[in-house]
Parts: structure tokens; sequence; C-alpha cells
């Protein structure tokens, strides 16, 4: 069974305490003593990179920022008792962005540094990311295309015109350990870095169960038929708003046809060969990126702490 606190953006409640029942209050909370405003600048965030380990890059709220915005920041919640807000100042040219906010920090990549962060800010970090980028993406009601308001502290928006209510949505992906005896698959896509093999992943569709998406992604895009799944834990992805499903699942057939359109290469790796990988000493094959929750996973699973279902 995957430990999801010790994968990145896993660090689950104790780090930030959503406190939903002070959302209809953070325009008051904004103007607290102690309130903190995360910014981002195009999905980038600001980190502190004059500290000893990297940081996020915390300012006080002031009223410019909601003049820079055009709408109030997104009430995160509290950590320890710190109202935490965040705001993308994408209207900011990239000149204005460095000037107002990087004094001792500037906007990174979250890909980049995530798994430089602690397990608290890499979590607010990607509860940022995602909201802020639900919110430039919904400006307008889906149903009637009029401008939407910011509503609840930024965990709603309202259409003035029709009525309708737009919650922040999370997509569903499964990522699944497919095991043949002492060997799993795995693949890779073009698009990845040279010699990078991952598990195989796709997202959930309307209708289905965790463990059908598991055995329709497989068969999809690597030809296995997969029989017995079971789940292994989840990392919240925020690129842009997603929650990666483990699983672990059995292989009832191992000839492998890969979908090339899905994916550039597809094999059984066996155990052994897997520590290798993981270790960085393969001298063809890298393994998954160190945040992602496809590491945990197959380390999880060389370490014999994965159980087949």
């Amino acid at each position: 069974m995957t430990e999801t606190r010790r994968v990145t953006f896993a660090a689950g409640s104790g780090h930030l305490n959503r406190s939903a029942h002070l959302r209809d209050i953070a325009e008051d909370l904004l103007r607290h003593r102690r309130a903190a405003l995360l910014p981002l600048h195009q999905g980038r965030v600001l980190i502190d990179v004059e500290a000893a380990a990297p940081g996020l890059g915390w300012v006080p709220p002031r009223d410019e920022h909601i003049d820079w915005t055009g709408e109030a920041p997104i009430f995160l919640g509290l950590s320890n008792e710190t109202p935490c807000f965040a705001a993308d100042f994408a209207a900011l040219d990239d000149a204005e962005a460095e000037e107002h906010f990087c004094e001792g920090a500037r906007f990174m990549d979250l890909r980049s540094i995530a798994s430089r962060l602690g397990p608290a800010s890499a979590s607010i970090a990607a509860t940022a990311k995602a909201m802020t980028a639900w919110h430039l993406n919904h400006a307008f009601c889906a149903r009637c295309g009029s401008p939407t308001e910011i509503e609840t502290g930024g965990w709603r928006r309202d259409c003035p015109n029709c009525g309708a209510q737009h919650f922040p949505r999370t997509d569903p992906v499964v990522i699944m350990l497919i095991l043949n005896d002492d060997a799993v698959l795995v693949g890779r896509q073009a698009q990845f870095p040279d010699g990078i093999y991952s598990l195989l992943a796709g997202f959930m569709e309307p209708g289905e169960t965790v463990e059908d998406a598991v055995r329709r992604e497989v068969l999809e895009e690597a030809g296995v038929e997969v029989g017995a799944v079971s789940y292994l834990g989840s990392q919240p992805w925020p690129y842009v708003s997603n929650i990666m499903l483990g699983c672990v699942g059995i292989a009832q057939t191992t000839d492998i046809r890969v979908d090339p359109a899905e994916l550039e290469d597809a094999q059984w790796i066996s155990r052994a060969k897997m520590d290798v990988i993981l270790q960085g000493k393969h001298p063809r094959i890298n393994p998954p990126r160190e945040d992602a929750i496809a590491r945990a996973i197959l380390a999880d699973w060389v370490n014999g702490k994965v159980k087949a279902p």
C-alpha cells in the first residue's frame, strides 16, 4: 500500500485547514493582521529563493492586489491560524510582476521546484495552482456565456444572468501498476524526456468505475487484458487539476500491442531491473520524476510493500 503522505502534493489535511465554514467571511479574513497571500503569475508560483531551502513567497495582502486582478484573492484556508490566500496576477506583464513581487523571490514553474518544497508548501502550492487556473479558465458561464462572479472565497462562481453556479472540478486519472508475476508493465510517451518510462495512466470516462477505467486504458494503450484490480493510494496533480488514483492490477495476457497514438513504447520490466532503474544506474532507462506517484508506487513494489489484488 502506497503511503500517500510521502507523495508530493499529498501532505494531508494537517498542513492546511481548508476551513470551509469561513469562506463566506473571506473578505474579512483578508484584512486579518496575519493574512498571507501567495502570488502566482501565469501559472508560475512565487518562490522564496533567498531562504536556506526553497519556500513559498508569501506576501501581505494589499488593496492594490485586487485592482491588479479585478477580483478578490482565493481563500485557501488556515495554516497555523494564518488565513492563506492565492491570486494569479496574469494581467501583469513579466516586468510588472517582477517589479512588484520578485525582491528575494521569483516566479517558478511548480514542476521544476515541487520535489524540493516541504510537504506543507507543496500541498498548498498545488491547491493554489489548481484553483487559480480554474478561475482563469471559467470567467464566463458555461450555460449562457455571461461573465461570472467570484463567491464563497473563490470556491464558487455565480452567473448573474442565468443564475448558474459553477464549482471547481477535479478530473480523475487512473495510474496503474500492472503485474505479470515478477514483472511490471511500463510505457513511454513521445513527449517524455529521453529514456523515461512510467506506469500507464489515463483519464476516467463518465459512467466508469476505477477498476473498469484501469482495464480499458491498459487494453487501449498496450493491448494487455487486466483482471483483478485494487486501489493503492492517490495524489493531487495540479497540472491543471487532476487526482491521480493509484491502482494495482493483474495482467491476464502478456503480449504487448502498443497504440502509437498513445505510447511510443511499452515493455515488461522485472523487479530486479526496476530496482536498478530507480537507483538511476540503468544505462538506457530512467525512472519517473521524483514528485510523481508513479515513482512512489514503483518503489513500494520493488521493496515488497505492494500486495497484488
